[in-house]
């Protein structure tokens, strides 16, 4: 790995995945904004490491040394544009850990320029969306026909900064369910179900992941849901934090939110990493028979499954003629198996295909108001 450049190693997630290139055997390069942290890193790494801005005008002459960039720095949606931009001037894969769905989205819109420059785009290699694209997948081979996907996601373990940060951007934003075809952005929590996640049902709301993309171009269903397991009087809290947009577009209140999560944030210690675990299950349907599938898929911290998962898609590209020009996700570029080569992965397919009686609830049916498409 040592064409690999990891950028935002600095952080959280981006130490995780830089102590595990290395512990492979690697010598990535580690860059980042901030010269002394990457400074500090790398001696700590013995790797070497370099002070990247990228809002500087050298940035594409900076990338062309390597073969692959690997962008751990959110939010994603101001650190993917600029890396994106420059490696399909130096013919560079890029792969990230987003799970920002606008972000997979604008890449997915950038295949075609991909495929001309002969480069990978492969974001969401992390816990995001590693586990739920690759469920997808196996889900749709059970049940090629099925017109319809439901997720839901169960997790623990602790927040990183980052993540938290990235969340702040988005607060206020809403939901988004993909629905024939098309991405259509709805209000926060907007439904709710029973899944059962291995131990009973459990109460959860619809998220904005980013599958409502990947799991469409993994499988070419059009319609799909993202749930989180959450307490049932989660749905009000939720569905009221549309109502705070307005103040946090003010700076003083965003700057007091952010200075918080600096103060009291940092990520999982190393006992939730070990111990930590999550659930990802999943539901194709075929809508005109009735015919449904469902699996689960059970990870370690979803953290410690990003170190793991993005470092092992990293080698895989630049290995070289393995993984397709263009727009990729991790179960198009490596199969639906891939989940299962990390550590500590389990997966059960719950309910096998098999016909029964009537038609299944089709997805998209509320009582809140029609939604509109996302910008």
């Amino acid at each position: 790995m040592d064409s690999l450049l990891v950028y935002g190693s600095y952080g959280y997630t981006g130490r995780l995945i830089a102590r595990e290139a290395v512990a492979r055997g690697g010598s990535p390069v580690v860059a980042g904004r901030d010269g002394r942290a990457v400074a500090e890193q790398a001696d700590a790494l013995r790797v070497e490491g370099r002070t990247v801005d990228l809002a500087a005008d050298d940035l594409e002459r900076r990338l062309r040394p390597f073969d692959a960039v690997l962008n751990c720095a959110g939010p994603f949606v101001e650190t993917a544009g600029p890396l994106v931009d420059a490696c399909l001037e130096t013919g560079t894969d890029y792969l990230d850990i987003t799970g920002e769905f606008p972000v997979f989205e604008r890449l997915r819109q950038r295949d075609e320029q991909a495929r001309e420059a002969g480069i990978t785009l492969l974001p969401g290699v992390g816990f995001d969306v590693v586990p739920s694209d690759c469920l997808a997948a196996f889900l749709n081979e059970q049940l090629p026909a099925a017109d319809q996907l439901r997720l839901g996601i169960k997790g623990g373990g602790g927040l990183s900064r980052g993540t938290a940060r990235t969340m702040l951007e988005h607060l206020g934003d809403g939901g988004v369910v993909r629905r024939n075809g098309r991405l259509i952005q709805v209000p926060t929590a907007f439904r709710s179900r029973e899944i059962d996640f291995g131990d009973g049902p459990e109460h959860a709301v619809t998220i904005p992941w980013g599958d409502v993309v990947t799991a469409a171009h993994s499988t070419g269903i059009e319609s799909i849901e993202v749930y989180a397991a959450a307490p049932s009087w989660a749905d009000r809290a939720l569905s009221a934090v549309d109502s705070l947009g307005w103040l946090l577009e003010r700076g003083p209140a965003e700057r007091v939110l952010k200075r918080l999560i600096d103060a009291r944030l940092e990520g999982p210690d190393d006992r939730q990493l070990a111990t930590g675990s999550a659930v990802v299950w999943g539901e194709v349907v075929d809508e005109a028979t009735g015919r449904r599938a469902q699996a689960r898929i059970r990870t370690p911290n979803p953290y410690a499954l990003t170190a793991e998962s993005a470092v092992a898609a990293a080698q895989r590209v630049l290995e070289g003629g393995r993984v397709p020009a263009g727009f990729q996700t991790p179960a198009s570029a490596f199969g639906s198996e891939f989940v299962l080569e990390l550590s500590a992965t389990e997966r059960e397919l719950v309910e096998a295909p098999a016909e029964s009686g009537g038609q299944a609830a089709a997805i998209g049916e509320s009582e809140r108001p029609s939604p509109v498409e996302p910008r």
